[in-house]
């Protein structure tokens, strides 16, 4: 059998969208934690930027702010005043000219009450509410004003009522006069606590046509009602007092009887009750030159109360946020279906990152960076300084570097376990002496024998890396922080053999996992305490006696603390000569443990590259000199000009 197809629009985004980048997303958080901001709170800034394929929340929260703006400067509320004014202009000139055409003292009488009408427009309509008009236009005109004042009343408070009743008979206004008086009966009941369900449904089965949100029991009725009536009293408290005056009375005037503006008095009553949290006492200010009716000023503020809701989802200022609280629909119908894509991606990609293992909550609560988002921000880091190293030319590439050393000449039998490169000449020869004569040579597992190669030793690597403030307000902070990821994810993937210590020093000096050195908030202290930072070096080479000791050292100022056999740390500038001499003396003891020194010298103070020069001498150190965006590359590089250099063992 054939079945029915149906078709319809898409509703999930864009279906051929690419996945969501989670590099490129973490990446961009790694760095803002490197900066000093926390997991989350970098999370939270990359939401609200975006990414380079997906609109933030921060632009969509400008534009919802904007179209706002558009529609306060773009409207006025005088709309119905003007309406009203206009039909009744008119229909005392059409009175005129028929009374100027009539000879009776009764026109003359007529004519001189049209022209004592008070300027008030409500007070002119309603003086002219028992007035006998001549001019057939003159009266339909007029009745304009009550069916316009009737159909605005309703349409605050019922979208869509101003249209529909145009042109209205008496039965269709019966009608809406049912409505509401079984509305209010239902609300009474509601309101005693009743069981109304079956009442409910009778009056949805009698009047459900005025409720094209087909509402599911009187909660969901009381919800649509209240939002729009709350509307319409913030329409009213944005008019001035004299328009407010002007609608009061003309309001007595709807349908040419006052059962209308009692009814819906009934209501309001029954809404504010039952939803005290709606903003019934807000209001807005419009500027515009466009007039709007009663109905169409609360549509407007019903809008414009959307809006501003939606800002404050975009915003994810309360606590709590979660984009799962935007309101996705709402979103759509104000800045189209592309917005709603973006808030998806984000949505997606936020879900990711924690899915897939980058984010993790610890016990306190607070979110971290895991370990597997630390390994993928040094393979970055690592990659960007491949990327420099082999842009200077005649670089090796650092994912090969290390991976034996150089070839001696000789060679030997293959052993199971072995990764040396055969040695092709002496296997195929060994294969012909094996068996002379047979064509093709066979191979066979006794014949193969690699080239030797130097065995590297085994390195402590202690990188020391100065966490002063001056390296925060110098903009160093973030590259020395990427510099030691890079080192420490080449350590840990291609020379695991070799123990790497971090090693932050400012006041104090500190031991660092990868995780904690980039998370490490800068902190207002003076002092950049060498001294303390060369000691935990030497602690740190003496755990491994049998490793070549190797200390890469990043400042970008003089030693100015040093550490007391108390442990307290004591600040001199400019740096005393006891700060100097005990550094020196460290220095001193990481030569005698055959230490290699490099120290990476960041800035041009004269002072600092005295210093490092002569501690550069006197320990047979290097000294390197690099820019910000080269750090990553010249520690690296030396660190691996280490590794060629070491001996055979």
């Amino acid at each position: 059998m054939a079945r029915d197809a149906r078709y319809g629009r898409y509703q999930g985004g864009d279906p051929l969208a690419p996945p969501v980048d989670l590099r490129e997303a973490l990446e961009t958080i790694g760095s803002d934690v490197m900066a000093g901001s926390s997991p989350r709170h970098a999370l939270q800034e990359l939401l609200r930027r975006g990414t380079q394929n997906t609109t933030g929340l921060d632009e969509l929260a400008r534009r919802v702010h904007q179209r706002r703006r558009e529609m306060l400067q773009r409207s006025n509320l005088g709309g119905t005043l003007e309406e009203v004014r206009k039909l009744l202009d008119r229909a005392v000139l059409e009175e005129r000219k028929e009374l100027a055409r009539a000879l009776d003292d009764d026109a003359r009488f007529a004519e001189m009450q049209l022209a004592e009408l008070p300027p008030s427009t409500a007070q002119a309509v309603q003086e002219l509410s028992d007035y006998n008009w001549r001019s057939q236009q003159a009266r339909e005109d007029y009745e304009k004003i009550r069916d316009l004042l009737g159909r605005e009343l309703l349409d605050q408070r019922f979208a869509g009522m101003k249209q529909a009743l145009e042109n209205a008979t008496e039965e269709d206004r019966q009608r809406i006069n049912d409505m509401l008086e079984d509305l209010n009966d239902l609300l009474d009941a509601h309101s005693r606590g009743e069981d109304t369900d079956e009442q409910f449904r009778e009056f949805m089965d009698k009047h459900g046509d005025f409720f094209p949100e087909n509402p599911r029991n009187v909660e969901e009725l009381l919800d649509s009602l209240a939002q729009r009536a709350a509307a319409a009293q913030r329409l009213r408290n944005s008019l001035t007092p004299e328009q407010r005056a002007e609608l009061d009375a003309l309001a007595t005037q709807a349908f040419g009887s006052p059962s209308l503006i009692n009814q819906l008095d009934r209501l309001d009553a029954h809404l504010r009750a039952a939803r005290p949290g709606e903003d019934w006492e807000g209001s807005q200010r419009f500027r515009g030159d466009d007039p709007l009716g009663l109905g169409e000023g609360t549509s407007a503020l019903q809008e414009i109360a959307e809006l501003e809701q939606l800002g404050e989802q975009l915003a994810q200022q309360h606590a709590g946020a979660q984009l799962d609280d935007i309101d996705l629909e709402a979103l759509a119908r104000h800045l189209g279906d592309e917005a709603t894509a973006d808030v998806r991606t984000l949505a997606e990609l936020e879900k990711a990152l924690q899915r897939q293992g980058f984010l993790d909550r610890g016990a306190d609560g607070q979110w971290r960076l895991s370990p597997k988002a630390m390994r993928r921000l040094g393979e970055a880091a690592l990659r960007d300084v491949a990327d420099r190293i082999a842009g200077r030319g005649g670089q090796r590439d650092t994912r090969r570097a290390g991976a034996m050393g150089e070839p001696t000449g000789a060679s030997r039998p293959w052993e199971f376990g072995d990764t040396e490169p055969w040695d092709v000449t002496r296997t195929l020869t060994n294969a012909v002496l094996r068996d002379p004569g047979r064509v093709p040579v066979r191979l066979q597992v006794v014949d193969v024998e690699v080239s030797e190669t130097e065995q590297r030793t085994q390195a402590a690597v202690a990188l020391l890396v100065d966490t002063s403030f001056s390296m925060i307000i110098e903009g160093r902070w973030v590259p020395m922080k990427r510099t030691a990821l890079a080192l420490n994810h080449l350590v840990t993937t291609r020379f695991r053999g070799d123990h790497l210590q971090l090693i932050g020093f400012g006041r104090h000096a500190q031991t660092l996992t990868p995780a904690e050195l980039a998370g490490l908030d800068g902190a207002y202290e003076q002092g950049t305490n060498l001294h303390h930072a060369l000691l935990l070096a030497a602690r740190h080479f003496r755990k491994h006696p049998n490793a070549q000791p190797v200390a890469l050292i990043v400042t970008d100022g003089e030693p100015t603390a040093h550490l007391e056999p108390d442990g307290f740390a004591v600040f001199d500038y400019p740096p005393s000569m006891r700060t100097l001499g005990l550094t020196v003396h460290e220095l001193d003891q990481l030569a005698r443990l055959g230490a290699q020194v490099t120290i990476f010298r960041l800035g041009d103070d004269p002072g600092l590259a005295r210093f490092v020069d002569r501690m550069a001498r006197r320990v047979a150190g290097r000294v390197v000199a690099p820019d910000l965006d080269g750090l990553g590359a010249a520690v690296v590089s030396d660190y691996m000009r280490m590794r060629r250099g070491s001996n055979t063992r």
